[in-house]
């Protein structure tokens, strides 16, 4: 998605360059932010109008001649009437209104304390209830072997060579999607056995490569060097340009399918979780080094798995075979 500026007002304008020039944020993190202020900026100057607002009534709505006046006559009551809106038109569940409720937080924010152009910020006192927290889906460790060895059992052309890496790198290195995307030939150092990895906000971090990542690595550079193409990106798609988001996911998907893992909401991201969940319960690692791995900003969003951990754990209980004798059968038994 691009977005052209001649179709905004200038705060919205100065607001996206803020997130991209001054915070650094990724260009897929800008546009979420500027998709969901533009549907409460529509949302609000629709209201004018309109008394019923509609999903597609908001999308011919134009922002363009929106005045700072118009951002001063905004109230708190406003930005409820807008959630009760995506909650109850949209059906928008409490993830994405809490990520609305942040993108409206920074937007004001801006206008606030870095634009100054408000002298007051209407979502000060914005109250929303958190949403819940729910542990993320992950493979366990003999359903990534499943996904990992269908793949070796496939015709050993181009693509399913550099499908097979793709997949060993998520697996083992807990990259995101954007991550694996942005990778260039520059970004692996073989010699090292690692590779320099693009985060969020644009933040370098390195991930260490194991056997099983060098050897998927070093049979893809083999097949793609008969390609003959001069395209930086590591991995290539079949018309020889950097691979797509949407490819990968697809590939992920096909991957998935042929495994008998399709239908249970795993995706690239998941095979992320996968990763971590792996590193953490079987291969001993710590939190802190596991959110350097993760490229984590926050030793809280680590944190999460030690609670799949723990559920781990109480699983393993569960299937005792001595999990179902109880005291009560032993009476009863005793009794007869």
């Amino acid at each position: 998605m691009s977005i052209d500026r001649n179709e905004y007002p200038f705060f919205l304008n100065d607001y996206v360059t803020h997130l991209s020039v001054v915070k650094c944020l990724s260009k897929g993190t800008v546009q979420g932010y500027f998709r969901d202020v533009r549907q409460f900026l529509r949302f609000y100057m629709l209201g004018r109008e309109h008394s019923a607002r509609t999903q597609e009534t908001m999308e011919l709505v134009s922002i363009r001649e929106m005045t700072v006046d118009d951002l001063k006559a905004i109230t708190l009551r406003d930005i409820y009437d807008y959630y009760n809106y995506i909650a109850m038109e949209c059906n928008n569940h409490d993830k994405i209104r809490s990520r609305k409720a942040s993108s409206l937080r920074s937007f004001f924010g801006y206008l606030t304390k870095q634009a100054r152009l408000l002298e007051h910020d209407p979502t000060a006192n914005l109250e929303l209830a958190s949403p819940k927290r729910a542990l993320p889906k992950y493979m366990n460790l003999d359903e990534s072997l499943t996904l990992l060895r269908s793949l070796t059992q496939q015709e050993n052309s181009r693509s399913h060579v550099r499908d097979y890496c793709i997949l060993t790198l998520f697996l083992n290195c807990g990259i995101r999607l954007s991550e694996l995307v942005g990778l260039n030939l520059s970004s692996l150092d073989l010699k090292e056995a690692r590779m320099r990895v693009l985060g969020k906000g644009n933040k370098e971090r390195i991930v260490y490569l194991n056997q099983a990542c060098m050897s998927a690595i070093r049979e893809y550079l083999f097949a793609r060097n008969e390609m003959e193409c001069s395209e930086p990106a590591l991995f290539l798609s079949n018309q020889k340009k950097r691979i797509s988001r949407r490819r990968v996911q697809q590939v992920v998907e096909n991957a998935l399918a042929a495994a008998g893992l399709e239908g249970r909401g795993l995706s690239t991201h998941k095979l992320r979780h996968t990763a971590a969940t792996l590193m953490y319960q079987h291969g001993h690692v710590d939190l802190l080094t596991l959110k350097s791995i993760l490229g984590h900003e926050s030793i809280s969003t680590t944190e999460i798995y030690t609670h799949l951990s723990d559920i781990a754990m109480q699983e393993a209980m569960d299937h005792s075979p001595l999990a179902e004798e109880t005291r009560i059968k032993l009476r009863k038994n005793k009794k007869d």
